[in-house]
């Protein structure tokens, strides 16, 4: 069964006073989910219902403008102020580090989470996820993909990302989940995402001083988070693994749950 918990996070630097709608499934040591752009907690709905749940609190968070969690009227959802929205969960859920699992920008953030507070992190999984800031290819991409939501709406931009970040011959059914998130999430909080994924820092550097039990999740078909990308920021975290989920692209714990919870099982068990 899922409950959801209302968490407040008082205003602080990297931005405004937030209310947060937290997912909760399971008992057990708890383990924090980030969703990626843009979307909000169901995208770790099979995971919630999963095996998972029978050996730790699973805790999916709806950043602050995602979901049911309201939006803050914040210009940029910056991944410093996104972390700092977690730390507050974490503080709030658990008097001891969680178990970090992060899938794209919820990887991002996972990131900045380590560098702020690292001693609220026991381990992480960094899914379908980059180390590297934008290029300048890829910021002109979100400042057009702003011009898209704000000119054409937020179903434009769903149907002009969906075939990117599923596997060819996905589901319908996980096109449909992928479609009411994206078209779900309000125009300026996908526009507070996009310029806060922009500027976001380069965390290559970053890499090396991650001393938790890393695991580093893609798939076969990510044009994103490529294996060979994915594989060189595993190399160069000690102590990291990677796992390649075959069949999937960028969505792994949507396109192969069993797979997915299997490989986190596996992980936390050693």
């Amino acid at each position: 069964m899922i409950i959801t918990r209302w968490i407040d996070v008082p205003a602080s630097a990297h931005g405004r006073a937030a209310r947060l709608a937290v997912h909760l499934a399971g008992t057990g040591p708890l383990v924090v989910l980030l969703h990626g752009f843009p979307l909000d907690h169901r995208l770790w709905l099979d995971t919630l219902h999963g095996p998972l749940a029978a050996t730790h609190t699973l805790a999916a968070i709806d950043l602050r403008g995602h979901g049911a969690s309201p939006g803050s009227g914040d210009a940029v959802f910056t991944m410093d102020l996104f972390a700092h929205d977690v730390a507050a969960v974490v503080r709030t859920l658990a008097d001891e580090p969680a178990d970090i699992v992060g899938l794209s920008m919820g990887g991002y953030v996972a990131f900045a989470l380590w560098q702020q507070v690292p001693q609220l992190v026991r381990s992480l999984a960094l899914v379908n996820t980059r180390a590297v800031a934008d290029n300048d290819a890829a910021r002109a991409g979100r400042e057009a993909a702003i011009a898209t939501v704000v000119g054409q709406g937020r179903a434009a931009l769903a149907a002009g990302t969906v075939d990117k970040l599923l596997a060819p011959g996905a589901d319908p059914l996980l096109r449909a989940r992928f479609l009411s998130m994206a078209e779900g999430v309000p125009v300026e909080s996908i526009v507070a995402d996009l310029r806060g994924l922009k500027d976001r820092p380069d965390r290559l550097p970053l890499l090396p001083t991650i001393t938790v039990p890393t695991l580093v999740v893609t798939g076969e078909h990510d044009p994103i988070a490529s294996p060979a990308e994915s594989t060189a920021m595993a190399q160069a975290i000690p102590g990291a693994r990677v796992v390649v989920l075959t069949g999937c692209a960028h969505l792994t714990p949507m396109e192969a749950p069993e797979r997915f919870a299997a490989e986190l099982g596996t992980f936390w068990a050693r």
